[in-house]
């Protein structure tokens, strides 16, 4: 990856909510025309996941919700919302740790994180929750050909979403889909200043993207799309997957 000078980060406003079935690339190519924003070669759209899985209908009234005993009993001991927990565990395929009122567990795609992804902040006020897309990749993939079409710039695309981090405290954005660039630079085998050859660097580029990203979008923005300019990433074809650590490789299984 090429050095890169100054980065910006470009908040891009959406006017109204995002629904089930809404184009959301046409949606945000109306955003940034209003904006008289026009996206450059090179820019990467980072686009927060819960629009993403508004528009493609991930969204599951809590009241239709049947909650099982195992919920109800991990609601009863923590006090959280038992339709919630019941998503969480329909959409993981294994539950990787229950403790001090916090459920964490693995998705299907292979995110470990809280609940499986199942949020119900910033949706309706509490009436429904919002799961993670089926395969935010694709979805990351398919917003890249309208972008290109109506603008005439091949860019980026990265879709994001909050996870907790072990061993720190707060939330930082992630990388869970990744299109048009790779999601990791390589370092390994290269030498730095001083000669000394590079053994474990390899650097989780959409992750940092993603978090920048968060500093501008925020939580209570309603910004859920930036563009980072500025970045001398690799291009190619990239995928959030990557970034999941192989069971092999993971000390902590």
């Amino acid at each position: 990856m090429a050095p890169s000078g100054e980065i910006r980060v470009i908040p891009v406003p959406l006017a109204g909510e995002i629904h089930p079935g809404d184009d959301l690339a046409e949606k945000l190519a109306a955003a940034l025309k209003h904006q008289k924003l026009k996206p450059q070669s090179g820019d990467i759209v980072v686009v927060k996941h819960k629009i993403v899985s508004k528009a493609e209908g991930r969204l599951v009234r809590l009241d239709s919700v049947k909650t099982s005993a195992s919920a109800k009993a991990w609601s009863h001991r923590t006090g959280t919302d038992a339709r919630v927990i019941e998503l969480a565990l329909s959409e993981s395929k294994r539950v990787v740790r229950k403790k001090k009122g916090v459920l964490i567990t693995e998705t299907r795609h292979g995110f470990v994180c809280a609940n499986s992804g199942v949020d119900v902040s910033n949706v309706d006020g509490g009436l429904s929750a919002v799961l993670l897309p089926e395969d935010p990749d694709r979805s990351a993939a398919n917003l890249r050909p309208t972008l290109k079409r109506r603008f005439r710039f091949d860019v980026a695309v990265i879709i994001s979403d909050s996870f907790g981090r072990p061993w720190r405290e707060g939330l930082t954005e992630v990388a869970i889909g990744v299109a048009g660039m790779k999601s990791i630079v390589d370092y390994r085998g290269r030498r730095d200043p001083h000669g000394y050859p590079l053994h474990a660097s390899y650097e989780a580029v959409a992750d940092e993207v993603a978090c920048a990203a968060g500093l501008v979008c925020g939580k209570l923005n309603r910004t859920p799309v930036c563009i980072v300019r500025g970045l001398a990433f690799q291009n190619g074809r990239g995928s959030a997957r990557e970034l999941i650590r192989p069971a092999k490789n993971d000390l902590f299984r």
